[in-house]
């Protein structure tokens, strides 16, 4: 195949993608917002509110793209745009994937460029550093709820949440001991050679990534926080920051796809923050409200960049 193909059907390849990707995109949202009473929108409080919302938003795709950066180019030399720019890619293939597993090899396949297993194997501590923030703001969110609202369930979930925490932990920061233990599998054994690159990563670099993953969490809690205040959901700070960091714990334990997981969320949202507001559509509303922010808007900017990608190459 010559180059001049190769160039006309990467084009072709990519902006079906593409198109296919943002179409999944307008359905959704189109769908969602329908669902949403438009007089909701209209009833908000100051626009300070959501102006806090966006500089977030901005400040917590920074955080993000920071910690992709951080670990992918301890695989190759990338600058920070291209890190960032294959995380926004990340984003639009994770919306049409459960639990949003397409946005690392999205990632992956943008940088490419022949060391898509040295990206895999660092994108197993950019998850574990993930997990870990949920969980930990999770545990913190269940330990509230377990004294606020006592359950046997409640109770089970912080047992679980405790296991994953320390499990988590465990591959996070000893994966020099796990690690030659997975690659004695007959079947792994060919992948060891790019196994060992974590060990080229310090342990000041797994703190960094860890304390952005923290940061970050903490961030888009604070923004939820925000958009209900706008939509005049009101309660006390300190418990409705459990209820939210709550809140995304559990909505990252079901099983869902991105585009179809707004039933469940909302499901979520209402059940968790009845106990401060009988505002239902303001719940429902902040809701969506911090899926479009925080997925919607970044994943149409990946969408457009999936253009940029050279499938074959």
């Amino acid at each position: 195949m010559n180059k001049s193909t190769k160039i006309r059907l990467n084009y072709l390849f990519s902006g079906a993608i593409s198109l296919l990707l943002l179409y999944c995109i307008y359905r959704q949202v189109a769908g969602q917002l329908h669902g949403i009473d438009a007089g909701a929108w209209r009833q908000t409080a100051a626009p300070g509110y959501l102006l806090v919302c966006i500089v977030l938003m901005f400040i917590n795709t920074s955080l993000e793209g920071s910690k992709w950066y951080l670990l992918a180019r301890s695989v190759a030399d990338v600058s920070y745009i291209r890190a960032f720019c294959s995380y926004l890619v990340g984003i639009a293939f994770s919306i049409i994937t459960p639990n949003r597993i397409g946005e690392y090899p999205g990632r992956i396949l943008y940088l490419g460029g022949g060391n898509t297993f040295r990206y895999i194997s660092i994108s197993v501590l950019g998850i574990s550093a993930q997990l870990s923030a949920i969980y930990i703001f999770g545990f913190a969110g269940l330990i509230y709820y377990n004294i606020v609202f006592p359950a046997l369930m409640a109770k089970l979930a912080l047992g679980i949440c405790i296991v994953v925490n320390i499990i988590a932990a465990v591959i996070y920061w000893r994966f020099e001991d796990w690690l030659p233990r997975l690659v004695q599998i007959r079947q792994l054994r060919r992948f060891a050679m790019y196994g060992m690159l974590l060990n080229r990563i310090t342990t000041r670099r797994q703190i960094m990534v860890l304390s952005i993953s923290l940061l970050r969490f903490a961030v888009f809690t604070a923004q939820y926080l925000f958009l209900l205040r706008w939509m005049n959901v009101k309660m006390p700070l300190a418990e409705g920051f459990c209820m939210a960091a709550l809140f995304f714990w559990i909505i990252s334990v079901i099983p869902s796809v991105a585009l179809a997981g707004l039933g469940v969320r909302g499901a979520v949202s209402l059940y968790l923050f009845h106990h401060f507001s009988s505002n239902s559509v303001g719940i429902l509303a902040a809701t969506v409200g911090i899926w479009l922010l925080n997925l919607i808007l970044p994943s149409i900017l990946g969408s457009f960049l999936i253009l940029r990608m050279r499938l074959l190459r």
